[in-house]
């Protein structure tokens, strides 16, 4: 059901194009924005999502699994501390704030941080439009000038219908996709932890005998899913397939923790191309193919008193590759190669689990044409302003921010939570500017 106003004369001031975390943290700060300003003084505004509702990781949100970030790095926190949107607002309306401050964690259960961002959700439900996935966003020339995008989305139950929209700025957070090996299909037994907890629960209702589980990958995701099938299916045995020695642990520590600061942004923004790298490959240990301690010593107990007790259902095949993976109907055989010796093992599984991360959603996956207008540097990637605004051509004057891809430009943090309300209230600020700029020359 369409609730945003659509058509050539309904124009908006900016269009959001997908509805997670990041452009939920937009959609607060220009509410926050407008309702501060009184009616008429704020911008026009929509988000459009492809899902029917708000769900953020669904597939991974284990029932003991915390966050990784602390709370104070909510919505709104880093932003405006008081906000009435942030998670402390959420658990006082929950009746829990009394009980959350007894556990003396920073580190909330990660179904009750999705439980927040849907709270937050639902009181901005007004500016989205669920149920409505991006097909195409074209330019719209005036005078020689690109003044406009106008954006086509269909409803995925009614796709021959279509709904354009037209924008002078669109805030592109797509998100992340699962990212899988070269040659990988998913299937009934071949999955991504990206839907881990409904493929499980799958198979406990068919019934279906669990033997073997082949779990390929060595980050966060990948122990949580060993862990979890250790836990859900107590007559297998799990393997985990990785190609390090043993899971290494996040560096949270303070110093390295303070990569993900703002004031970092700004650092690594400025800096030459050459240290962005350094910085990057120097701290790839805080997010990337690393594990919670927690975890790593829970799954080490684990293995011990298998051992202990004679029946070792948990194997760490580490310093290995998967060479070849075959499905067929009653199994999936998945060669094993043991990289010191070149020794390879034939396992037959039931069940082969790829926690291979996620990549970002490339910007011409939906822009189209209108990615043409986008300049890139030296190595072919996008030119992003400090502002988190692509840099275009000469003749274009509608805006196009994005909220993830920006790595290159604005370090680690572009894809996490850490500064997610951070860089809202910079794109706010953004937004507010450019189109203040706009109304000053039309009226002069």
């Amino acid at each position: 059901m369409t609730t945003l106003q659509t058509g050539p004369d309904s124009i908006y001031d900016v269009l959001g194009i997908g509805f997670g975390p990041s452009n939920l943290a937009l959609a607060i700060a220009l509410h926050e924005h407008s309702a501060d300003s009184g009616a008429g003084e704020g911008l026009r505004v929509g988000f459009l999502e492809r899902q029917p509702r708000f769900g953020w990781h669904r597939g991974m949100l284990i029932d003991d699994a915390t966050m990784q970030v602390s709370f104070l790095k909510d919505l709104v926190t880093m932003r405006d501390p008081t906000s009435d949107f942030s998670f402390l607002c959420y658990l006082r309306e929950r009746g829990r704030l009394v009980d959350f401050l007894n556990l003396k964690t920073l580190f909330p259960l990660r179904i009750e941080f999705h439980d927040y961002f849907e709270w937050a959700a639902a009181r901005v439900a007004h500016l989205v439009e669920y149920s409505a996935e991006v097909v195409s966003v074209r330019p719209v020339t005036r005078d020689g000038e690109i003044r406009y995008f106008d954006v086509t989305s269909r409803d995925p139950g009614d796709p021959e219908r279509l709904t354009v929209r037209r924008a002078r700025s669109i805030c592109v957070a797509t998100g992340l996709e699962p990212h899988l090996p070269p040659g990988a299909e998913l299937s009934e037994r071949v999955w991504h932890t990206s839907e881990l907890l409904h493929r499980v629960d799958q198979v406990r209702r068919s019934g279906r005998p669990v033997r073997r589980t082949v779990v390929l990958g060595a980050g966060q995701s990948a122990a949580e899913a060993v862990d979890y099938l250790h836990r859900n299916f107590p007559e297998a045995e799990i393997c985990s397939v990785f190609a390090k020695y043993g899971y290494t642990p996040a560096d949270d520590s303070p110093f390295a923790n303070k990569i993900f600061d703002p004031e970092a942004v700004d650092l690594y923004y400025d800096a030459p191309r050459e240290v962005k790298q350094s910085l990057f490959d120097y701290h790839r240990s805080t997010n990337y193919s690393v594990v919670d301690m927690d975890l790593i010593e829970s799954l080490s107990r684990a293995m011990y008193q298998e051992k202990v007790q004679g029946r070792e259902r948990l194997r760490m095949m580490n310093v290995s590759r998967l060479r070849e993976v075959e499905v067929g109907a009653d199994d999936v055989k998945v060669t094993v190669e043991f990289l010191p010796t070149g020794e390879r093992e034939v396992l037959s599984s039931d069940l082969l689990v790829y926690a291979t991360g996620y990549q970002p959603q490339g910007i011409g996956d939906h822009l189209g044409e209108i990615g043409k207008l986008c300049l890139r540097d030296d190595e072919d990637a996008l030119r992003v302003g400090r502002d988190h605004r692509v840099e275009t051509a000469p003749n274009v004057s509608a805006d196009i921010y994005l909220q993830g891809g920006t790595e290159h430009t604005h370090g680690l943090t572009s894809t996490l939570l850490s500064t997610t309300a951070v860089r809202a209230g910079e794109i706010c600020a953004s937004l507010l500017a450019r189109r203040g700029a706009d109304l000053t020359a039309r009226e002069g």
